[in-house]
């Protein structure tokens, strides 16, 4: 079902910089201000300069971002900063990074990945997306035409499809290997053996994909065609902007881990806020913890071993206690049995945002999509601490969402609230780069 295809990767020249660390990145959608700084601050070629440019008061339709992006983007390949594989390839990359006191590793697989409409259910999405992030991806990519980030992509594999590369690895030097940012080991390998090649492309030709991350960029990438489409004369079924750069993960792979996405909210009146609790009582079990680091730690440890169906904790400024909120049996099918199909209704992130988000706090839709009242953490102490300085509102503490529910909700065709899950770590971007230009 899925295309598969070795490509000719573009990637940093190892003579031109000193260390892979100095110009990757993080993908640019968990990029803060601040991060974007340092990063352009740490190398006049680091990928930030592509993929999150900073923006200035005199810019213009001409001069912007985005613009300086591709000029900067085509200068690092005449220069030789940027140059391509001769040849055709796969990449199999590894992340070693610690989890529960050990470390563990992650493989993917870099290819180039036929594009389908989500209808075809080919290539499956779990996750909602933002239509302004869309379309300032889509600028980006009209200037630059090129895939600068690969998508994070996971597959159903009983057959250890990797196992033949993985096993082409023992006696062989990663072209790539380096320690990121957060101290984790990068290595990446290529494959240009045609056999090995042929297997894997006929390994997945029976595959369904699944979006772990990059929903806005799978989408912009589908926009892209259509715009290539409709304004190019010699746009045709072997251009380059058919496919897209994917990271492949299995979903066996012992190193594939989902963190929660907790929600640290702003601008809730005083008045929601007290009275919040009073009314959360009519569907939850609501039990109380001390503010302070034992009762951060204990509703940590409470979440994390609790049986319970749904359970969420619930921060609210200027409260002298913190809150666990156990849902009540039955309240979900009682309120929503038509509205929310079965693998949507029994999630806790779909109890977060349709019940105590929309019920409880009033939000309508434009609220639950505006950027400035949601933010995100996957650090319970970060989203906890964020109320109790009196920077925030409220914050919703989560548990992770299951990889077995993803496949479930992205199979039967439905969409998770955004923000649903954090695959971590996130997939590197500058270890390869795809043009889309023929």
């Amino acid at each position: 079902m899925a295309r598969i295809l070795p490509f000719q990767g573009i990637h940093y020249n190892p003579n031109r910089i000193d260390s892979y660390a100095d110009v990757t990145t993080p993908p640019y959608d968990v990029i803060s201000d601040a991060k974007r700084d340092e990063y352009h601050d740490r190398h006049p070629y680091n990928i930030i300069r592509l993929i999150l440019g900073k923006k200035t008061d005199a810019d213009t339709p001409e001069n912007n971002p985005h613009t300086r992006a591709a000029t900067a983007y085509r200068e690092w390949l005449s220069k030789d900063v940027l140059i391509k594989a001769p040849t055709p390839a796969l990449y199999l990359t590894a992340i070693d990074f610690p989890f529960m006191n050990h470390t563990v590793r992650r493989y993917g697989l870099f290819a180039k990945v036929g594009l389908e409409p989500f209808d075809r259910k080919i290539i499956l999405p779990h996750e909602k997306t933002f239509s302004k992030v869309k379309s300032e991806r889509l600028e980006l990519m009209k200037r630059c035409h090129a895939n600068f980030s690969p998508i994070f992509s996971l597959y159903m594999d009983s057959g250890n499809i990797l196992n033949s590369l993985v096993a082409a690895t023992e006696n062989t030097a990663a072209e790539m290997d380096f320690l990121d940012d957060s101290g984790h080991r990068q290595l990446m390998w290529r494959f240009t053996d045609r056999t090995l090649h042929h297997l894997i492309e006929r390994a997945f030709s029976e595959k369904t994909l699944f979006i772990a991350d990059g929903h806005h960029r799978y989408e912009t990438a589908l926009n892209y065609r259509n715009w290539l489409k409709e304004t190019r004369s010699d746009f045709n079924e072997t251009h380059p902007a058919n496919f897209i750069m994917m990271s492949l993960v299995s979903m066996s792979d012992p190193g594939l881990v989902i963190l929660p996405a907790h929600r640290i909210l702003s601008h809730i009146g005083a008045e929601t806020r007290n009275t919040f609790i009073s009314k959360a009582e009519t569907y939850f079990h609501i039990s109380e913890l001390p503010c302070g680091p034992e009762g951060f730690s204990e509703m940590s440890s409470r979440l994390a071993s609790s049986t319970l169906p749904h359970q969420i904790g619930v921060v609210i400024k200027d409260f002298k206690m913190l809150f666990l909120l156990s849902l009540k049996s039955g309240v979900m099918d009682d309120l929503f049995p038509e509205e929310l199909p079965p693998a949507l209704r029994h999630l806790d992130v779909t109890v977060l945002t349709r019940l105590i988000f929309m019920e409880l706090l009033g939000f309508d839709q434009q609220r639950l999509d505006d950027e400035t009242t949601i933010t995100y953490s996957s650090k319970v102490n970060d989203a906890i601490e964020a109320v109790v300085s009196g920077g925030y509102d409220m914050s919703f503490i989560l548990r992770p969402t299951q990889i077995e529910q993803v496949r479930q909700v992205a199979e039967a065709g439905l969409i998770m609230p955004r923000k649903s899950t954090y695959f971590y770590p996130k997939v590197l971007t500058g270890q390869v780069l795809n043009d889309l230009l023929p």
